[in-house]
């Protein structure tokens, strides 16, 4: 509740704003909105790359981001947080009339809560690894610079992602085993290990 109240008053989110909206440009804006859905190619590309090379880690990451985005969502329909783009005190502030807005609700990031905690699952990939952070960050900058997202949303969704992928991570083992051995039995291609 106290989100829903005051975040465009938290003085981080504001300064966030601003010096995101100093780089403005409608290229960089069509940039930002294009990579915030650039998700639906990285994230089958990331579980596909991994499927083919054996990792059995594909099926904790894959397990990872739903459980991350349920989390998320279910979290977005508990706090209720409009989005800084439909908030009139953040547009006043900013002297902006009016932006393209999403009309679902903002605390936490999906973005940030599903996508930060897979980096753990990618570690043995050295350079995969390193562009998909680099891509994260973009992406989560693009969250701010979009008035999607406060600064504060994008900092609890890197919380919570870390935090219950760190969770899954430490029980990725047994998560594979099981999963693949499930796969085994009801659809066997799917296995890593047959």
């Amino acid at each position: 509740m106290f989100l829903l109240l005051s975040a465009y008053n938290i003085g981080i989110n504001m300064a966030a704003f601003k010096a995101a909206l100093s780089l403005s440009s409608p290229s960089l804006t069509y940039a930002m909105s294009m990579l915030a859905k650039s998700y639906y190619v990285v994230l089958p590309a990331l579980l596909l790359y991994m499927y083919f090379k054996k990792d059995m880690n594909v099926y904790s990451l894959a397990l990872a981001g739903v459980i991350f985005f349920l989390i998320s969502d279910t979290m977005k329909m508990l706090v209720r947080e409009p989005r800084p783009c439909n908030t009139s005190e953040v547009l006043t502030t900013l002297n902006i009339s009016k932006v393209a807005c999403e009309s679902t609700y903002a605390f936490p990031s999906n973005h940030a809560t599903v996508l930060t905690g897979l980096t753990l699952f990618i570690g043995k990939y050295k350079y995969i690894r390193a562009a998909y952070i680099i891509w994260l960050i973009v992406v989560l900058f693009g969250r701010v610079y979009l008035l999607a997202h406060y600064l504060t949303d994008v900092i609890a969704g890197i919380a919570i992602s870390l935090l219950v992928g760190y969770i899954i991570y430490r029980y990725r083992s047994r998560i594979n085993a099981l999963i693949n051995s499930v796969l085994k039995r009801i659809i066997p291609p799917l296995a890593v290990e047959r």
